[in-house]
C-alpha cells in the first residue's frame, strides 16, 4: 500500500456534525472518499435537489437531516444546513495532508455557464460575482430564495475554511444558474480534495501546514 493510498483508506476522511437551535435542527454526514451516494431532507425542495447535485458531482457520500422554523422563512434552515456542511467537511479534511489542495470547474447548463475555484487553504474567503440582481427577490419552486446562495456558499467557505470563488459568466433561467452554481462547486471541491500522489503524506504548502 502507498503512503497515499493508506491515507486516503476507506472510512478515513468523514465528518459527522450536528447542531440544534431555536431555529433549527441539523444534522450532516460526509465521507470525502465515497461514491456519491446521498440521503438528502432538509423540508425545502429546491435545497435538496441541490445538496443531491452537490454531493453527487463532488461524489462524497453525503447525508443531511435538517428542520426548523420554514414557517416563517426558509432561511434558518438553508444557512444552518450550510455551516454545518462546512464544519463536516472541515472535519473530513483533517490534516490535508496529500491532497491536490487547488480545484477549479466550469459548468454549462443550457443557456448558463459558471466557474467555481478553490483552494483548501485553511483561509476562509468567499467571493461570488456575476449573479443577475433582478433574481435577489426571485423564490425558485417556491420555496427556496435564489439570494440564499450567497449565504450558502458564504457560511460553506467560512465553516469549511476554503478560499471559494463562484462566478456566474452568463445564464437567465435562476434554476439553472444556482444549479450549475452548486455542481461547479461540487467538481472544484471534488478535484480539490482527491490524492495527489506527488505531495502523498506531504501537506501541499511551503508552510507545511494549511
Amino acid at each position: 500500500m502507498t503512503a497515499t493510498e493508506a491515507a486516503f483508506a476507506p472510512g478515513t476522511r468523514t465528518g459527522k456534525v450536528e447542531r440544534t437551535t431555536k431555529e433549527s435542527s441539523v444534522l450532516v454526514e460526509l465521507d470525502l472518499d465515497g461514491t456519491g451516494q446521498v440521503d438528502i431532507d432538509t423540508t425545502v425542495p429546491f435545497y435538496d435537489h441541490m445538496l443531491t447535485a452537490l454531493g453527487t458531482h463532488a461524489a462524497f457520500d453525503l447525508t443531511v437531516k435538517a428542520s426548523g422554523d420554514i414557517d416563517i422563512d426558509a432561511h434558518h434552515t438553508v444557512e444552518d444546513t450550510a455551516i454545518v456542511l462546512g464544519q463536516a467537511l472541515r472535519q473530513a479534511l483533517g490534516d490535508k495532508k496529500g491532497i491536490r489542495r487547488f480545484g477549479d470547474a466550469w459548468i454549462p447548463m443550457d443557456e448558463t455557464l459558471t466557474h467555481a475555484a478553490v483552494d483548501v487553504s485553511g483561509r476562509s474567503y468567499c467571493v461570488l460575482t456575476g449573479e443577475p440582481e433582478q433574481y435577489n427577490s426571485f423564490t425558485i419552486g417556491g420555496n427556496y430564495p435564489f439570494v440564499l446562495n450567497r449565504h450558502v456558499f458564504e457560511s460553506l467557505a467560512f465553516h469549511s475554511q476554503i478560499n471559494l470563488h463562484v462566478r456566474v459568466i452568463h445564464g437567465r433561467d435562476p434554476h439553472h444558474i444556482a444549479e450549475a452554481q452548486y455542481k461547479a462547486i461540487a467538481r472544484a471541491l471534488r478535484a480539490a480534495v482527491e490524492p495527489d500522489p506527488r505531495f502523498a503524506g506531504v501537506v501541499p504548502s511551503t508552510k507545511g501546514a494549511l
